[in-house]
């Protein structure tokens, strides 16, 4: 079995920013982690509900980060319910995304039937 995958979908400017500052705080759209207390993410067979509800009308430049949850060490992940959301557990990071965690980042975009595609 292969490393566990967790997305994160984000502003390409964001996460620019995190590559100078060393560690990535922003929670979701527009939130930070100290607004908000953890940082939003998904698991693959998540993310389009996730980009459909929060993105879907974003003009801004976005990108996934790929995070591998065995490297997520000192925030942890825990699984929690969205406040009205779906009725699934979404990972949650209580801390800021240091670099390392990242495997891989993916430009992402919207196509014309509303799927993002990265």
């Amino acid at each position: 079995m292969g490393p566990v995958h967790v997305l994160h979908i984000a502003h390409q400017a964001d996460w620019h920013r995190a590559l100078e500052e060393g560690t990535y705080r922003v929670s979701t759209r527009g939130r930070t982690l100290d607004e908000v207390g953890c940082i939003h993410a998904s698991y693959p067979e998540q993310v389009q509900a996730v980009a459909r509800a929060v993105y879907a009308d974003d003009p801004e430049a976005l990108c996934v980060l790929v995070l591998d949850e065995a490297l997520i060490t000192d925030a942890g992940v825990r699984l929690e319910l969205e406040d009205g959301g779906d009725g699934e557990l979404y990972p949650h990071i209580y801390g800021p995304i240091d670099r390392s965690w990242v495997v891989d980042v993916r430009p992402a975009e919207f196509d014309e039937d509303g799927v993002l595609r990265y």
